[in-house]
């Protein structure tokens, strides 16, 4: 039985970045489907978030995000340009956000067509990798997507010319993720049970593994056991058949 589990995702936070080689890999390794639903980060949820916590919060997400990634062997920078306009000195966000909007409506896009966590892996990796300065520019967003199967020129199309429909996906998303127990990113969250951070993947997997969880080489073995047996039954009805014909 495949099990399904929703991500909850942001395009700015480093650990939903992070997160993404791990679920890649528990996606392939396992016979489950990950609904990646992406959300605005805080500073566009919860005006005045960074001026109410504590002013040491930015510094350790620094810290540990780029600990992390040594730690996992994962590509990584913060982007260039930030998704979020924002005055690192005062931590005054912008009204205006059109990097970030771009990418969570195009998540949303994506993920309208059931395949939000394919694009959303490829357009990371740009974002973040470190490989690239100015993600924004050129077409180095087009080529991810294109790698991932997805018209970029045509999703911003359908983005532009209904912003609102996408807007109400985001926004369900967000509700949804309230809903779960937990207001961080990344948060999964399976038969209603949030799994806060990507170091709690390993958590999610023992708890999926309790609700009858497969590998797929497991369950591909299954499938062909099962193909054996019928091909089986199916020939030794054969030859009864032809020796009833025969008598």
């Amino acid at each position: 039985m495949t099990l399904s589990v929703d991500l909850f995702f942001s395009f700015r936070s480093p650990y939903s970045y992070l997160a993404l080689p791990k679920t890649l890999k528990m996606v392939a390794d396992y016979d489950v489907v990950v609904n990646l639903r992406p959300v605005y980060p805080l500073a566009v949820r919860v005006p005045g978030f960074f001026k109410q916590t504590n002013p040491q919060f930015a510094r350790y997400v620094v810290l540990d995000s780029r600990r992390v990634a040594q730690h996992d062997n994962i590509p990584f920078r913060f982007p260039r340009p930030d998704p979020i306009v924002q005055d690192m000195t005062t931590l005054d966000v912008a009204e205006h956000q059109p990097y970030i909007h771009r990418l969570t409506r195009l998540g949303a896009a994506a993920q309208r067509e059931g395949r939000s966590l394919s694009f959303t892996a490829a357009i990371s990796r740009v974002l973040w990798d470190g490989s690239v300065k100015g993600w924004n520019e050129g077409d180095h967003l087009a080529r991810a997507a294109t790698d991932a199967g997805f018209d970029l020129a045509a999703m911003d199309a359908a983005v532009a010319a209904d912003p609102d429909s996408y807007e109400q996906i985001i926004k369900g998303n967000e509700d949804a993720h309230a809903a779960s127990g937990h207001w961080g990113v990344p948060t999964f969250v399976f038969e209603n049970e949030p799994f806060f951070g990507q170091d709690r993947i390993d958590l999610l997997i023992w708890r999926m593994d309790g609700r009858g969880l497969t590998r797929r080489e497991a369950w591909s073995m299954i499938r062909k056991s099962v193909k054996r047996i019928s091909l089986a039954t199916n020939a030794e009805r054969l030859r009864g058949d032809h020796a009833q014909t025969k008598s």
